[in-house]
């Protein structure tokens, strides 16, 4: 096998920002680390590389292998390369995030070995090595495709109500919407349907569910081009 000459081997992992949505707050899905250095401590997702993978078929086996979760929306976010960034070896970071619906996942996060846990993003604890930097990129590269994208929706069960969606919005840019602008705008986008049964749990009027139109969904991805154009005015 050809080799290049003098050149330092060094390792590459990916680490997985998740995110999920439990109806009121945005959460971060996280291990305590099982293994040094940091052992016991707060982690993300994460994995090494192995021959043969690609960067997206590693993290896709991370996923599944620490979580049990796939089919799930992920992406690439960016690659962390700081040569102290991990004091046992040198390691570059390939970190992907994804969006999941917490409730359509719970029994796969019970039953795996690594006590995955929901943490709030406002309690979020000291995560290790950059880890944190990653969570802040990720949170900003989601309030960008958010704003021009409904990828959102990937954080919602089947059925939602547009005050359930509200919330959703609020909280990944932690920032109040006017409800009737907030109403308006989603409805001009034709990417719900008005489904008869409501919500009553909330308040005794209740409000109605709707659904994505999955059709108009993946044809007119760009349907919310500009949708969060100024937070504070909507």
């Amino acid at each position: 096998m050809t080799r290049y000459y003098r050149q330092t081997r060094m390792l590459v992992a990916i680490d997985c920002i998740i995110f999920g949505f439990d109806g009121n707050d945005l959460k971060l899905l996280l291990i305590k680390r099982g293994f040094e250095p940091h052992k016991g401590k707060w982690s993300l997702m994460g994995g090494f590389v192995q021959p043969g993978q690609s960067l997206d078929d590693a993290a896709t086996h991370t996923l599944k292998q620490l979580t049990g979760l796939e089919g799930v929306y992920m992406e690439q976010l960016f690659a962390f390369g700081d040569p102290k960034r991990d004091s046992a070896e040198r390691t570059i970071s390939v970190a992907y995030f994804a969006l999941v619906d917490i409730n359509q996942y719970t029994q796969q996060l019970n039953n795996n070995n690594y006590r995955a846990e929901w943490v709030s993003l406002k309690k979020l604890p000291r995560l290790i090595f950059d880890h944190v930097n990653m969570v802040h990129l990720a949170q900003e590269r989601l309030r960008y495709k958010a704003a021009i994208h409904p990828i959102l929706f990937e954080l919602l069960p089947a059925r939602f109500t547009l005050p359930q969606l509200q919330l959703l919005y609020e909280a990944v840019y932690d920032n109040e919407f006017d409800k009737r602008n907030f109403s308006r705008k989603v409805l001009s986008t034709g990417l719900l349907i008005k489904l008869k049964e409501k919500e009553r749990t909330t308040s005794k009027r209740g409000a109605f569910y709707y659904k994505l139109d999955k059709r108009k969904y993946n044809a007119k991805f760009d349907a919310f081009l500009n949708f969060i154009t100024d937070p504070g005015k909507l």
